[in-house]
């Protein structure tokens, strides 16, 4: 197993463990960008949200860690 296939595994397991977590800290770190930015960007911010939501929730191959 190659190095970054022991990141993806350890990634996995994170995002299974905690992937409410995460989606809370990608929302989180969107919102206050969003703030900064004075709403200028929110429409690009959320898709970025979204995005990185479903990319992580998808990681494992099965779309069912991020709500």
């Amino acid at each position: 197993m190659g190095f970054l296939d022991d990141a993806k595994a350890k990634l996995t397991d994170a995002v299974d463990k905690h992937g409410d977590k995460i989606k809370d800290g990608i929302d989180k770190a969107g919102n206050m960008v969003d703030d900064k930015t004075g709403g200028k960007y929110s429409d690009k911010i959320a898709s970025g949200k979204e995005k990185a939501a479903d990319a992580l929730d998808k990681l494992d191959g099965k779309n069912d860690d991020i709500r």
